[in-house]
């Protein structure tokens, strides 16, 4: 059976995706990431997930987002009752682009192809790394990295 990691935020999206990789005919190991977020529910959203999809590993990576700040989900940032111009306060600077990261590095360690994420143009909002080009513009580092 084809390996495939898949980011897993707990939310709809990610558990939508774990079902369509699972339709898709792979072995998922989900990923998920304590990035020092305010709140712990997605998380734990995301164990319930896991289980309940019954995939093969589900592994939470600890990165501090939290120490390079500029966001309400990581500092103590108030969450203004409308959104203003530019880039939300609730955007995490590089978030998405560290979670692929961590998991190019976990599928290479299982010997996975495919990675999956719960990303879509829905969601952009203002949110840089929600863009429909920034996953395929992630996945060429696994390119550059030689791991390919």
């Amino acid at each position: 059976m084809k390996k495939a990691v898949v980011l897993l935020s707990g939310g709809m999206d990610s558990a939508a995706v774990i079902a369509m990789a699972q339709e898709q005919g792979f072995a998922v190991h989900a990923l998920s990431v304590r990035y020092g977020q305010r709140h712990t529910s997605e998380l734990d959203a995301a164990a319930r997930v896991a289980k309940a999809q019954g995939v093969v590993a589900h592994k939470t990576v600890d990165v501090d987002l939290r120490s390079i700040g500029g966001s309400a989900l990581t500092d103590d940032i108030d969450v203004p009752e409308a959104g203003g111009a530019g880039i939300p306060v609730t955007y995490v600077p590089a978030r998405n682009t560290i979670m692929l990261s961590l998991a190019l590095g976990w599928a290479e360690v299982l010997g996975a192809n495919d990675i999956f994420c719960g990303v879509n143009a829905v969601d952009y909002s203002g949110y840089p790394d929600c863009r429909p080009d920034h996953p395929d513009a992630s996945m060429k580092l696994r390119t550059a990295s030689g791991s390919a």
